[in-house]
């Protein structure tokens, strides 16, 4: 739920910085001119019809003030709109939890890990292995449905033969993972022109 909330509060505030850096434009077009001239701000006033639309605006308002249908459904949009960026709020400000790996626990407390360290150390143990000449790892945390997986992509020279490189990768990583709750998933690919070879 968090989650969508801060993916639905990043698109909001990305949308709004787009339509404010746009009517930043074209305020700053149409103040190169002054007076009544077509680039003056009365000119962008006229363009957008700002004079009807305050009319417009004025009855809706005189409308809204008097009791109603019309009243009440306004009263119930503005009660959306306060419940809408309320929750967008909770999504930017709640705090995030973060997954760990782990690896045991005890009396003392448990030993853990994050993916990004995780994944460091387990792309410098697939680097060692002879013909890996490029080691890239994505962590993925146990959850409460799927386990965890450690996804290994390294590269090889094209007379090593990919099984053989799979299984020392796996050789390599088999301390860093037999404690843990995520399971190592190693691809092997030959390697690309111009990577160093190990």
């Amino acid at each position: 739920m968090t989650l969508l909330l801060r993916v639905l509060a990043r698109i909001v505030v990305l949308v709004l910085l787009v339509a404010l850096s746009l009517v930043g434009l074209a305020v700053a077009v149409f103040s190169i001119q002054g007076g009544d001239r077509p680039l003056s701000l009365p000119g962008l006033a006229e363009q957008v019809l700002l004079p009807e639309a305050e009319d417009d605006v004025g009855d809706y308002l005189g409308r809204v003030e008097a009791p109603g249908p019309l009243a009440k459904r306004s009263a119930l949009a503005g009660a959306g709109a306060v419940l809408a960026g309320a929750l967008l709020l909770l999504g930017v400000l709640a705090p995030r939890r973060e997954r760990l790996v782990v690896f045991g626990k005890g009396t003392r407390g448990r030993l853990a890990a994050r993916r990004r360290p995780l994944a460091r150390a387990a792309e410098a143990l697939a680097a060692q292995v002879r013909g890996v000449t490029e080691a890239k790892v994505r962590v993925r945390p146990p959850g409460r449905v799927r386990g965890g997986q450690l996804r290994v992509r390294v590269s090889h020279p094209r007379n090593q033969q990919g099984r053989e490189v799979e299984q020392r990768v796996h050789g390599a990583l088999a301390p860093l993972v037999e404690s843990a709750a995520v399971k190592p998933r190693v691809e092997a690919r030959p390697r690309k022109r111009g990577a160093r070879v190990e």
